[in-house]
């Protein structure tokens, strides 16, 4: 596993930024980094959605990662805005400075600032996450891909 800076700081359209080491002091975190100026991130925004609702009841904080300030992360994801924790970071500082190639990304921040990460919509890559998650947070892993769901394709750039 990759090493994330704690000092990366993540700012919430629903209130303050913080560094990461501030979001991991109670859980790690599991994020889905996006685009909402491509068509990549707009095919997977229900899967990666239904995704993040499986790990809301855990012991552990989800949330989205766009590539957009707050009027654009609250446009793009809609009602998904208001039901996960949403981080915009325009200038891509986070989404760069966690090592992400590609958009959109799945992305485990343990709270020792380990980072594993799933770059695309690649199904095997994301339910590799999904099986770390398994075994760190005693609970199930959600289906990949399930019917309805893209076909894998690489994404975009991560640099824009």
């Amino acid at each position: 596993m990759a090493s994330a800076s704690t000092d990366i700081v993540l700012d919430s359209i629903q209130g303050k930024g913080y560094p990461v080491r501030d979001w991991l002091t109670s859980y790690p975190l599991l994020m889905v980094a996006i685009d909402p100026y491509t068509h990549e991130s707009a095919w997977i925004l229900e899967t990666a959605g239904q995704f993040l609702r499986h790990y809301k009841p855990a012991d552990i904080r989800v949330a989205w990662l766009v590539a957009a300030d707050d009027e654009g992360c609250r446009s793009f994801l809609g009602p998904w805005a208001d039901e996960f924790l949403t981080f915009a970071d325009p200038e891509r500082s986070a989404i760069l400075g966690f090592g992400l190639e590609r958009l959109p990304s799945l992305l485990h921040i343990r709270n020792d600032g380990a980072v594993q990460a799933a770059n695309g919509w690649d199904p095997s890559a994301w339910r590799a996450v999904a099986e770390t998650l398994a075994v760190n947070l005693s609970w199930s892993r959600p289906m990949l891909p399930k019917p309805g769901d893209p076909v894998p394709y690489p994404g975009t750039p991560a640099q824009g």
